[in-house]
């Protein structure tokens, strides 16, 4: 076998390879942008387990596996002293905040990620661009629609400065996570700069459900007899059932005599990367999909032939902003960089790693940077986000309530006539 790629970062979809001569694909998914209940982390776009990573093994390397599992196998103290705290200072120097060790319990939440619902706050937690001038703390990419940090004011860009009075200016994501779960009921007490303003905020948690879907028809009325029918739907998150409710939505919105479609996806931190690529597939008659990459270039090439296109041809235009995230930018830079839609809004969040999760004997689980994507035009989006091609009006709402008469009320500050909505 010449494939030297590390198990665990393919998807079990078909796609091309580049590097490896015969196929290696795992099928048992976690979206790394689900962990524990009711933090969405953004991470990552694959995140396939693998329990045995198996690329080509240098001898050193194997020295040092078959002294270790000697160790494993024979030393007295299975808590071995502690060193996962010793695994974890080893990791902390490659400088990555996104290849981590995960206790049995965090890698246990995170395998659970992929249900439909879960128990909190409602927050999908990012860490800031490293930068001047970027903020200390945990970044706000999105809250909840409904959840209790969306109704308490918390939005896209706000920035945790502690938990339950805890700084988190050195605190990952993971431990983030553990200190806001909780028992349905139960508070968790959230300061929060927003702006120039600090709020103090105690929040509830509770079962926050995600369905990924939610969508309404627009019917415009034009100045003679002839009216037009819009489509929107709000994708809010790629669980496991995104891409079978979009394609559900069109149909419904079909029967309803639409004739163009706005995809909404702000405030999406991404989730399982496999349906990110199904959805795409769905509105793309032929074409790339996204480069996955490393330090040697292109490795695999997701593609379509079109042969799961089901609404290739109608006016499309998509919606970003920079709480649009991982899988979410995935989507967009596709429908984009292959003219299929017209993006409006502000730039995505930038987040182009990709990560793998290995698992462990002991049920604990190795979270590996592994690689990046690029989009179809090869436009590496990490730290910098997919750029929309017009900005959206000012009040533009996120609700599918109020976006019919953003188009239909030509003196509301929101206004977006038809015209301008599916034109480059």
């Amino acid at each position: 076998m010449n494939c030297k790629v590390p198990l665990g970062v393919y998807d079990g979809i078909p796609h091309r390879k580049t590097n490896c001569s015969e196929e290696i694909r795992q099928k048992v998914y976690v979206p790394f942008a689900r962990l524990a209940v009711g933090v969405m982390l953004v991470m990552s776009l694959s995140v396939p387990i693998s329990n045995s990573p198996s690329w080509a093994l240098s001898e050193e390397n194997l020295l040092f596996l078959e002294a270790w599992r000697t160790i494993d196998r024979a030393y007295v103290d299975k808590s071995f002293n502690g060193q996962n705290m010793a695994i974890k200072k080893m990791l902390a120097t490659l400088d990555d905040p996104f290849t981590r060790f995960l206790e049995p319990e965090k890698f246990k939440s995170l395998r659970s990620g992929t249900q439909g619902a879960l128990t909190g706050v409602g927050l999908s937690i990012g860490y800031p661009t490293r930068l001047v001038g970027s903020p200390a703390g945990l970044v706000v990419v999105s809250a909840a629609p409904g959840g209790p940090a969306n109704r308490a004011g918390i939005s896209s860009g706000d920035v945790i400065l502690a938990i339950d009075d805890m700084s988190t200016e050195t605190m990952g994501i993971y431990d983030a996570a553990e200190k806001l779960q909780g028992p349905e009921g139960s508070s968790v007490k959230l300061t929060i700069r927003s702006g120039p303003e600090i709020k103090n905020l105690d929040l509830m948690r509770e079962k926050i459900s995600f369905n990924p879907v939610k969508s309404r028809f627009c019917e415009l009325r034009s100045s003679g007899k002839d009216s037009s029918k819009i489509g929107y739907i709000k994708l809010t998150s790629f669980n496991q059932n995104a891409s079978g409710a979009v394609k559900d939505a069109i149909d419904t919105l079909r029967k309803n005599g639409v004739n163009a479609f706005v995809l909404d996806l702000r405030d999406n931190s991404g989730g399982l990367f496999p349906e990110g690529v199904e959805i795409a597939k769905i509105w793309l008659d032929k074409g790339v999909i996204v480069y996955i990459c490393d330090n040697r270039g292109v490795r695999d090439i997701y593609d379509t032939d079109g042969s799961s296109a089901v609404a290739p041809s109608e006016p499309l235009a998509v919606l970003v902003n920079k709480g649009t995230a991982s899988a979410s930018e995935i989507l967009a830079g596709a429908l984009k960089d292959n003219k299929r839609a017209v993006l409006f809004g502000e730039p995505t969040f930038g987040k182009g790693k990709i990560q793998s999760v290995f698992q462990l004997s002991d049920g604990s689980g190795l979270a590996v940077t592994v690689a990046r994507y690029e989009t179809p035009a090869h436009t590496d989006i990490d730290k910098v986000g997919v750029i929309p091609d017009h900005p959206l009006p000012t009040l533009f709402p996120k609700d599918e309530e109020s976006f019919c008469g953003c188009l239909e009320d030509s003196a509301s500050a929101c206004y977006l006539n038809k015209l301008q909505l599916f034109s480059r």
